[in-house]
């Protein structure tokens, strides 16, 4: 049983590389034909993160955040921050999360293609460098998040290029830290710090290979 099981896994899979076209293609797709974030926007490991992030915007006198991959707005509703912009690739989500957080003068949202050289004291990237599986994609998305930032930059994501096998098409984890060592020196490590629901014994909707990553200015 266990054989066929792995080898229906495969064929799905193969079906899906097959299919795929661009991150982006992929994420408006899936929000077009009313699919959400993923299961870590949602539930215990959404209060997860947002409990993480929020004592470090209050410890940190944070006043200003930028978001680069908002998505559909429902880990936001955890967030308690000042002043946010959330940006994403998608048409549909920019819309929703706009409808969702009408009347809060606090949040503004739009395209990441419409990125107009904005500044935070904090940007984040949670959930996301494992989703782009294009390098210049996954290249811009780093350079955005830094340039972006006045002091810090927190990543919520995989950190091992040994993670692949058997990826999703949308999904290519990258040992991102290494990246971020060489192109932005300027920046330092400041703390790492282990998903409480960390992945283990290939349950996947238990955990998740995500870690925090704490980066400030130097």
């Amino acid at each position: 049983m266990k054989n066929i099981k792995d080898f229906l896994r495969k064929v799905i899979i193969l079906k899906r590389k097959q299919e795929f076209k661009s991150s982006e293609q992929y994420w408006n797709k899936r929000y077009n034909t009313g699919g959400d974030s993923g299961r870590g926007s949602y539930d215990k490991f959404a209060e997860f993160k947002a409990d993480i992030i929020n004592n470090f915007v209050r410890e940190n006198g944070i006043t200003n955040v930028i978001e680069f991959g908002c998505g559909d707005g429902n880990q936001l509703q955890y967030y308690d921050f000042e002043k946010y912009l959330g940006l994403d690739v998608s048409h549909k989500v920019v819309k929703l999360c706009e409808n969702l957080f009408k009347g809060d003068k606090s949040k503004s949202f739009d395209l990441i293609e419409n990125y107009n050289n904005q500044k935070a004291g904090l940007t984040l990237s949670i959930d996301v460098i494992y989703h782009l599986v294009e390098d210049k994609v996954f290249d811009d998305h780093i350079d955005l998040l830094f340039h972006s930032s006045e002091e810090y930059v927190i990543i919520y994501s995989s950190n091992s290029d040994e993670l692949n096998k058997n990826s999703q098409p949308h999904v290519r984890h990258r040992k991102f830290t290494i990246k971020i060592e060489e192109k932005y020196p300027d920046f330092e490590l400041i703390s790492h710090l282990k998903n409480k629901y960390s992945f283990s014994n290939n349950k996947v909707a238990e955990g998740s290979h995500a870690d925090f990553y704490f980066y400030r200015k130097k």
